[in-house]
């Protein structure tokens, strides 16, 4: 079966990819079918994910399954929850990686609170109009480091220290990565969802 990914975000194709693989599930990002992305104006994970995946399904006619992820940080209430991919516009830097994980250390230079949690909610549908979407949640906590450490993964992987092996997502392979990670928790569920919902469709 082929899935569309409602995503043009190469790291979370290969994570997802490698997940999926066990089931001979085929995952396509939606770049490779379509142009454009759908608007994500809601203030909650799940909201953002649906509207994701209805979005790429109805321009392709094919099941998609769409990820809303986020770092929720105490100190900050929660924020940048939704707009974690944003994160670093509000203080002048341009929209990247790279700056995020900037604009994040110096935002927590003098806090000494350093506890966040990063959410994953994937989303699934087998249409665009599937009334019945599959859910799957995948939390994580972490401690905010002081420095960049590591050079694996992608966005805030290089501060996000998970505490049970004291050290950042950067440091950790790919494998060990998603063995812990709040997308590797969500993916893993999905993973059942499709097995026991849609395989067999």
């Amino acid at each position: 079966m082929k899935i569309v990914l409602a995503s043009n975000n190469q790291g979370k194709l290969v994570e997802l990819q490698a997940l999926f693989a066990p089931l001979g599930f085929d995952i396509i990002a939606q770049g490779q079918l379509f142009q454009g992305e759908a608007e994500e104006p809601f203030d909650t994970f799940v909201e953002n994910a649906l509207a994701k995946a209805r979005f790429a399904a109805h321009h392709t006619g094919l099941p998609a399954i769409a990820d809303d992820a986020g770092l929720c940080v105490d100190a900050f209430g929660g924020l940048p929850g939704v707009q974690t991919a944003y994160y670093c516009t509000q203080f002048g830097y341009p929209k990247s990686n790279d700056n995020n994980v900037q604009a994040l250390l110096e935002q927590m230079q003098h806090i000494d609170q350093r506890g966040a949690y990063m959410v994953s909610t994937l989303v699934g549908v087998r249409s665009a109009a599937d009334p019945e979407p599959l859910i799957a949640v995948g939390k994580v906590r972490v401690e905010i480091a002081r420095q960049r450490q590591g050079n694996n993964g992608f966005g805030f992987d290089p501060v996000l220290i998970v505490p049970e092996l004291g050290c950042t997502f950067a440091e950790l392979s790919e494998a060990t990565k998603n063995q812990y990670s709040h997308r590797g928790r969500s993916s893993r569920q999905m993973v059942e969802l499709v097995a026991q919902y849609w395989a067999a469709a």
